[in-house]
């Protein structure tokens, strides 16, 4: 396959996701591509009973939500740049609210909201159906490291 990334072309966040999505850790946890906007972008993270936390519960743990919302806000910069830019998650803080609904899929919305030549911001929400009933919000800083 050509380059996932896209080089030479405007970042696609679904193509991105489309080549991601069949390998690696957002692979093995089953995240994929929604929808974006110039600045935002959704991740879905389908409910599997091999990411809940603990068995009686029925409740994903938070390792996956991490990892759903690290890739969000990640990917939400790169689209706002409108290009893919080797970065490394500064800090990523995730205020959870409360547990999610189990057997629900969990959405993962990030906006970048600043830009600067070594550090971008992000914020997001993670859902399980209602963005106005959040499981968390989260808000992330990344360096760039090229």
């Amino acid at each position: 396959m050509s380059d996932p990334r896209g080089a030479g072309a405007p970042f696609d966040p679904a193509r991105f996701m489309s080549y991601v999505s069949r390998l690696g850790h957002g692979g093995a946890l089953g995240i994929a591509y929604r929808n974006h906007g110039e600045d935002w972008i959704e991740l879905a993270l389908p409910y599997s009973d091999e990411l809940v936390g603990m068995p009686e519960s029925g409740i994903i743990a938070s390792g996956p939500i991490i990892s759903l919302m690290d890739m969000a806000t990640s990917l939400s910069i790169w689209i706002r740049l409108g290009r893919f830019r080797p970065q490394a998650t500064l800090d990523l803080r995730v205020d959870y609210l409360r547990p999610a609904v189990p057997g629900r899929t969990i959405v993962g919305r990030a906006e970048c909201y600043g830009v600067t030549r070594s550090v971008s911001f992000a914020r997001g929400l993670a859902h399980d159906g209602d963005a106005a009933d959040p499981v968390a919000h989260v808000s992330a800083a990344f360096m760039a490291t090229d």
